[in-house]
């Protein structure tokens, strides 16, 4: 990358992570969206930023649309120029928000996945005993149900972030943002046995961590680790398509569905924002008929 893009770029990156404590994946992100805008205003023959407007930037996103890119993927790429347009006006690499007036691409809401509670109590009872990692796994899948958990924030979870004595645990979201999620006693009971029994032989001598969750040799898992656990467990007990974020979509929508405040519900997921939570209010048409059937007149 020549250097008269690469400099703003890496400015911009720099502030994202230290001022703005932005998570390593959105960090990712940014940077792959603006490599291929600076490709693309390079091939166009411009030797910097400065030059970066609102015709461009549309031009960029025209092209992206006719590579057949998702409409999903586009929008991503606008509320990164939205970012990056604030940025480097604010660094006066150029005179206007390059991105001010763009607007987000209208997106079909997708409804998320969700397990039945019978396909829930199924997927939690999976792990089989004979498998010398099984308390681990059972640990694994309760607490991604009970707290909600994303697979990269469980496989990141010390020990002293959960909280037996008081049924809590502790967890560093997107955006280093913690948050308090309060757990069943299926799921303490679970981290608790596993605690006891399994993690003292897991762990290793030589190399000492903190980390709640090893692996057969003594590691820290990974978030990848959570999802072969989720798929493998996911498959012995006849569930197709599901994934770490199933269980964090069906704790979200069970909530509901028995009558927790969206609000609530937007904490414990760490949403920074409620339209994101809003998704799950769709699937609870059961607690709809019943309150119509309760209380309106004609029900």
């Amino acid at each position: 990358m020549p250097a008269a893009f690469e400099g703003p770029l890496k400015q911009f990156l720099s502030y994202c992570k230290v001022e703005c404590g932005f998570a390593p994946a959105t960090l990712r992100a940014y940077a792959t969206d603006l490599v291929e805008l600076q490709t693309f205003l390079a091939g166009r023959g411009d030797a910097d930023w400065s030059r970066l407007d609102a015709q461009r930037l549309t031009d960029h996103l025209m092209a992206l649309h006719e590579r057949g890119l998702a409409v999903s993927s586009i929008a991503r790429h606008v509320a990164t120029f939205r970012v990056f347009g604030r940025f480097i006006e604010w660094a006066r690499v150029v005179k206007h928000d390059p991105a001010e007036q763009l607007q987000q691409p209208k997106l079909w809401q997708r409804v998320p996945s969700v397990l039945g509670a019978s396909q829930v109590q199924a997927l939690l009872a999976a792990p089989r005993a004979t498998n010398t990692l099984s308390l681990r796994d059972v640990a694994i899948l309760e607490m991604l149900y009970a707290g909600g958990l994303r697979a990269s924030e469980l496989a990141d979870l010390d020990i002293d972030r959960l909280h037996m004595e008081l049924g809590v645990v502790r967890v560093l979201g997107k955006g280093n943002r913690e948050r308090v999620v309060p757990l069943g006693k299926p799921a303490l009971a679970a981290a608790q046995k596993y605690l006891r029994e399994l993690r003292p032989k897991l762990l290793r001598a030589d190399r000492p961590t903190q980390r709640l969750f090893l692996s057969r040799t003594g590691l820290p898992i990974t978030r990848i680790v959570v999802w072969q656990v989720v798929k493998r467990c996911a498959h012995a007990a006849g569930l197709r398509d599901v994934h770490p974020h199933t269980l964090r979509h069906s704790f979200a929508t069970h909530l509901i569905a028995g009558g927790a405040d969206l609000r609530m519900v937007q904490e414990l997921l760490g949403h920074s924002n409620i339209k994101t939570t809003q998704i799950y209010t769709h699937v609870d048409r059961s607690r709809l008929k019943q309150v119509i059937s309760q209380f309106h007149p004609r029900g």
